[in-house]
């Protein structure tokens, strides 16, 4: 248990005992807030209640923080920034490595200052799973989990040895090693209590079990009744050292569930029907909690689904309560019983169980009637497109007509592989805390699938009477291609990749189980896959694979190519890997339009393959039962799926299996004794693992020929004590940008381009361009990503001209250079720099290099509209002012070239909260001066701003601590 020193203070008297059957601890009384009657309250509100009543005194969290969340009304328009202190942090791989690196930078520029390094902890317990690495590089053959684990170390190991190291050297910091599972389906089987307990020195303490996560998908874990989010990095950092997060007061919008799922009904098919809802309600930044007598039908594990995909409808979170699914829940995956009666007993208390009937007050609500909730995907191109089962077929031709005829002399869309911008701006309005794909699926020769079935291109010609021929059967015509020597049509429809993936669905035994069912149920029918769909099973915890082993269905799963490629996101974050060379040829030289079907949450287009422009989201069941189909242009309700050795038509009715038959093999395979086994050596991974050096001591031992990890210059030659503030003077401007500029654009994670500032560093020190990786697999090496700071190809700056890219020009002498070329002739000028930018500068994801990256540049300020809630705090946290124009201003208005020497006065006589700032602008002997906002929004971002940023402003508090 995590001890904590005393509370300083208890000042509404609300700690109080609660009797336990193992004996009893103290817990904060939410009656006690003022608050009125608990059971109008969402739950939201209470868990955010309790926890500024508990660090009420303690620190920045003060007594008008309590009484302004206790007088939260249904729909009320009270403004308040709200402190939040989450319990514990969960961290993946890609982003987690940044936040390691700087704790590990941390304890060195400590030991400088004299400290003691050993003191930098996580002052909050953190949890890393190593889940978004593995790549799908062989299917399809039993080798292919260790085979891909093992290339998943080769292109990793860099990265891992700084993780295995950490995993040892910091306190309250816990590694889940590769191969293991998903971090939100460990979390939710493992890792989340509900309600914690904590050692204090007057006593235990319980408490809500609530985190944050760097990762969008951490909202999963609300359909356990926990309270958590993902964040930016930052933002994670930050409260990895003691420090609160803000937010407006919530905005929770209640969705009441009545009736029961159809027959065959799946959690999939409901998830998908709420996105659809709620994406069009519009609850972007607003919480969500269901309620209604419809959540009894509803299993754990469904809730779960729901939760998942709360970006994908734009919430923040979504929570379910606390009811007797939830105990149920944490008994069946092995759970204490203690602890289940810690949770049952402390949630009643405080009015977090759900009763039958009434349910809390919401400002808004909308009603859902289970029963209406038909079989479904979502595609092709957006999570929020849902399709009904029997509409697939015409779906898919209305959205690709271009796909009624071959392409002549290459693709439609010849040159559309897309990037990481693509993604990122159709995802721009909503996902907070996700990362674009790495990409890092390319189709090169040196990287091409190590698959049974990898063959030679025979793609044949193209026909003049294709569309003729198209219009005559209403097919699509066929290319022939050879594959293990032997010919294999493929057309726009075909599925080239059928994948079961990510924790939305393998957390869910009953689609999992579904899925191996109507797999045997095809081979009893004779049916088999086509050679031309890459399959592929990568469940989110090796509970999954235990209980269909111990169900005898992992056979029939794997027969039908779904055999276990890896424990991790693989497909669904776009770790794909390479297609067939046969079908990636044929695709590429007709125009062919295959499609992806996966159990996942994002179906950007190029996200899944940059060859599949289209991708359908489905349930487990029926992402074998497209495997089998072989083509998506197809009505699975009234068309058979194939035929069977007598050539009679086998139905996907035929297959489904029934609610009777997925709950028998449930109850006769899965007990908590398969969830002990599963996590009993969880932190201790396999011989890979054990077998990484770990350097000795409390510092980190860098490798100066590392390109993946180094200690960022950032907390180098740090003083002891902060400079005084003073005026940002003869400031140049290094980018003019516009409106809604994204934190992809500033900080791009996919593909590295080889003519790039940071593709030629990592040439120079003997890296090819087929190991580039991606931006988001080195955010551990400042050099890569100074490097790659306003990298994306789709950037427009004004001072470029119309020429897209990271370009700019240097002033005075007007050449024009990489925009990180450019910085490096101010750096060594002496020349401060700014940005200019429009509205919402900072959208889309939070992306903690999106800040990091400038402020290695030189960027001391950026003079924008408006800006993102998370962005604009990142670039205090990284010590850049956020100065926003006066109302009605703008750099257009104002008559700003871009070209002009900046001056920002008014910063050293003194800063306070969101004060103005004289801002004077100088161009061949004219000047302009106008005023503008500094958004520093608290006195605790004054104190960010003034230490250079959060991480200088923790360790020098923590080095005067022990001096």
């Amino acid at each position: 248990m995590h001890q904590t020193p005393t509370p300083l203070s208890d000042p509404f008297n609300a700690r109080a005992r609660l009797a336990l059957r193992d004996g009893s601890v103290d817990y904060f009384r939410l009656d006690a807030s003022g608050a009125g009657d608990l059971k109008r309250l969402p739950n939201t509100v209470k868990i955010l209640l309790e926890n500024v009543l508990r660090n009420a005194g303690n620190g920045p969290i003060v007594e008008a923080d309590v009484r302004a969340l206790a007088s939260w009304t249904p729909g009320g328009a009270a403004e308040a920034d709200v402190p939040f202190l989450p319990a514990r942090v969960l961290l993946q791989d890609f982003t987690g490595v940044p936040a390691v690196v700087d704790l590990a930078a941390m304890r060195d520029a400590m030991a400088e200052l004299g400290g003691d390094p050993a003191r930098i902890n996580p002052l909050v317990p953190a949890d890393l799973v190593i889940d978004h690495s593995v790549q799908v590089d062989l299917y399809g053959s039993p080798r292919a989990f260790a085979f891909n684990v093992e290339r998943e170390y080769e292109r990793n190991g860099e990265r891992y040895q700084l993780l295995r190291w950490a995993q040892t050297a910091f306190r309250d910091l816990s590694v889940v090693p590769p191969g293991t599972g998903i971090v939100h389906q460990v979390n939710l089987e493992f890792l989340a209590t509900v309600v914690q307990r904590r050692d204090e020195e007057a006593g235990t303490v319980a408490f809500p079990d609530t985190l944050v996560g760097t990762d969008s998908h951490t909202t999963m874990i609300n359909g356990l009744g926990v309270l958590g989010y993902g964040v930016g990095g930052i933002e994670a950092e930050a409260v990895l050292l003691g420090q609160p997060l803000y937010g407006p007061m919530p905005r929770v919008l209640g969705v009441r569930l009545s009736g029961e799922l159809p027959l065959g009904g799946t959690a999939t098919d409901l998830v998908l029907v709420v996105t659809e809802m709620l994406r069009r309600k519009g609850v972007v930044g607003a919480f969500v909690e269901f309620a209604g007598d419809g959540l009894a039908g509803l299993s754990l594990a469904d809730r779960a689904t729901i939760s998942n995909m709360s970006p994908e409808f734009g919430a923040t979170a979504t929570l379910f309560p606390i009811d007797h699914e939830t105990l149920a829940y944490l008994r069946l995956t092995g759970r204490d019983e203690d602890l289940v009666d810690l949770v049952e007993r402390y949630a009643k208390e405080q009015a977090l169980w759900r009763e039958p009937g009434a349910g809390p007050e919401f400002g808004e609500a909308l009603e859902l009637d289970l029963s209406t909730v038909p079989p479904s995907l979502a595609g092709p191109r957006r999570p929020q497109d849902r399709v009904g089962l029997d509409e697939l077929k015409l779906n898919f031709r209305r959205n690709y007509p271009d796909g009624l005829q071959l392409a002549k002399g290459g693709l439609p869309n010849e040159g559309h592989v897309p990037d990481s911008s693509d993604v990122e701006a159709a995802s721009v309005e909503s996902f907070p805390a996700s990362d674009a794909p790495g990409y890092t699926t390319r189709q090169d020769p040196a990287d091409q699938p190590s698959a049974a079935h990898a063959g030679q291109a025979d793609a044949g010609e193209e026909s003049a009477s294709d569309r003729e021929q198209l219009e005559r059967s209403g097919r699509y015509p066929e290319v022939s291609i050879r594959m293990d020597g032997q010919e294999v049509a493929l057309r726009t429809g075909s599925v080239a990749i059928a994948a079961i993936t990510s924790c939305t669905n393998t957390s869910n035994p009953t689609v999992m189980v579904g899925a191996g069912l109507l797999a045997r149920k095809a081979l009893e029918r004779g049916l088999r896959r086509p050679a031309h769909v890459k399959t592929s099973l990568a469940p989110g915890s090796r509970a999954v694979t235990r209980y269909l082993a111990a169900a005898d269905l992992m056979a029939p799963l794997e027969e039908l190519g779904f055999g276990l490629v890896g424990y991790g996101c693989t497909t669904c974050i776009g770790n794909s890997g390479p297609l067939d060379q046969p079908i990636a040829d044929a695709v590429e030289k007709h125009g062919l339009i295959v499609a992806a079907v996966l159990s996942g949450n994002r179906n950007f287009e190029g996200r899944i393959h940059p060859l599949a422009r289209a991708s359908y989201l489905a349930s487990p069941p029926l992402v074998v039962a497209f495997a089998l189909a072989g083509v998506v242009d197809i009505d699975l309700t009234s068309e058979p799926l194939g035929h069977d050795g007598d050539g009679r038509p086998v139905y996907l009715r035929d297959l489904w299996p029934t609610a009777d038959e997925i709950r028998e093999v449930i109850g006769a395979s899965l007990s908590p004794e398969v969830f002990r086994e599963t996590y009993a050596s969880v932190f201790d991974g396999d011989d890979r693992w054990r077998a990484l050096p770990i350097p000795e001591g409390d510092r980190y031992a860098w490798d100066p020929a590392s390109t993946y990890v180094a200690r960022p210059s950032f907390l180098e030659a740090l003083p002891a004590t902060p400079e005084p503030v003073g005026e940002i003077e003869g400031a140049r401007v290094l980018a003019w940008l516009g409106d809604s500029v994204t934190t992809d654009h500033i900080s791009p994670a996919g593909s590295i381009p080889a003519w790039s500032p940071a593709g030629q560093w990592l040439q120079q020190k003997g890296v090819s361009p087929t190991d580039f990786n991606s931006y988001g697999s080195r955010r551990g090496h400042h050099e890569v990503m100074a490097r790659g700071t306003f990298g994306n190809i789709r950037l427009r700056n004004r001072l470029a001209g119309d020429k897209e890219g990271p370009y700019t020009r240097h002033l005075p002498s007007g050449e024009e250079t990489f925009i990180y070329d450019a910085a490096e002739r101010y750096a060594a000028e002496g020349t401060p720099l700014i940005v200019l930018a429009g509205r919402e500068y900072g959208s889309g994801s939070s992306r903690d290099w999106a800040a990091k990256g400038p402020r290695l540049l030189g960027v001391r300020a950026v003079l924008a509209e408006s800006f993102e809630r998370i962005h604009r705090s990142n670039l205090v946290g990284m010590g850049i002012l956020p100065l926003e124009y006066l109302p009605g201003e703008n750099a257009d208005s104002l008559r700003l070239t871009g070209l002009e020497h900046f001056d920002i006065v008014g910063l050293a006589a003194g800063i306070t909260p969101q004060m103005a700032v004289t801002v004077r602008a100088s161009e061949n002997g004219a000047e302009r001066t106008f005023r503008a906002v500094a958004r520093l929004d608290s006195a605790v971002e004054v104190d960010y701003y003034r230490h250079t940023g959060i991480l200088p402003a923790v360790l020098r508090r923590l080095a005067h601590a022990q001096g």
